[in-house]
């Protein structure tokens, strides 16, 4: 077994768990045969760990799952770009 943890910081609880719940559906979704990831939220800290049974299964696991939570940071940054736009502008 290869294991992996992927570590992410943020500067609010608020933002980590954003990105947590965004994440978080996936769970279960995408997991195969040969790799499973776990997540888990301290304050403003969001770990994923990955287990797979070889190393292509682990590659495979890391790219996904940073994928998924550089998407997931990026709508919420957008999002709350559009929400300080529509307060300065409403």
């Amino acid at each position: 077994m290869h294991t992996v943890e992927l570590d992410f910081r943020y500067d609010t609880p608020e933002a980590a768990a954003l990105v947590a719940d965004a994440v978080g559906e996936e769970l279960g979704e995408i997991d195969g045969d040969r790799a499973t990831a776990t997540l888990a939220r301290e304050g403003s800290r969001l770990s994923i760990g990955i287990d797979a049974e070889d190393l292509v299964a682990l590659r495979a696991g890391v790219n996904t799952w940073s994928t998924l939570v550089e998407v997931a940071e990026t709508v919420a940054e957008t999002g709350n770009h559009d929400r300080r736009d529509t307060d300065h502008h409403g």
